[in-house]
């Protein structure tokens, strides 16, 4: 499907591997400095070559990506998986993992002192989420 390309830019191969949804917000994302090679800033027209380590920034999301192979369209899901490797630390992973899925222990501004149902529900929730943490 993929012949040799010779030439592609970095924007255009985020776009295309499914890391961001349109090619302009992979532009924007250059841009602002969210993708790094070797802790340097790169900009959108940046040539990709075979074998470099990207780090890509995604709202809270960070992504850590090896080029296998050049992609110049946008494919599925599973080919866009063959041309690169994910190398995000496992840790990294979990930790935007927990905090997307975390609850959120906040009650309404004017709604007094929990009742003790309100307290014991706290409670349980409290420690189902340390239980998880260990």
């Amino acid at each position: 499907m993929a012949t040799e390309i010779e030439k592609l830019r970095i924007d255009k191969y985020l776009w295309s591997i499914r890391l961001f949804k349109t090619r302009s917000l992979a532009t924007d994302a250059c841009r602002a400095g969210k993708v790094k090679l070797n802790g340097q800033n790169i900009k959108p027209s940046y040539l990709v070559k075979i074998g470099e380590v990207y780090s890509v920034q995604k709202g809270i999301e960070r992504k850590v990506i090896r080029v296998l192979g050049l992609l110049d369209r946008r494919v599925d899901a599973k080919t866009a998986v063959q041309f690169y490797e994910d190398q995000t630390p496992e840790e990294e992973t979990y930790t935007y993992k927990s905090k997307f899925h975390a609850p959120i222990l906040k009650r309404d501004r004017g709604t007094g002192r929990p009742t003790k149902k309100d307290r014991r529900e706290i409670d349980e929730l409290t420690s189902e989420w340390r239980e998880e943490d260990e």
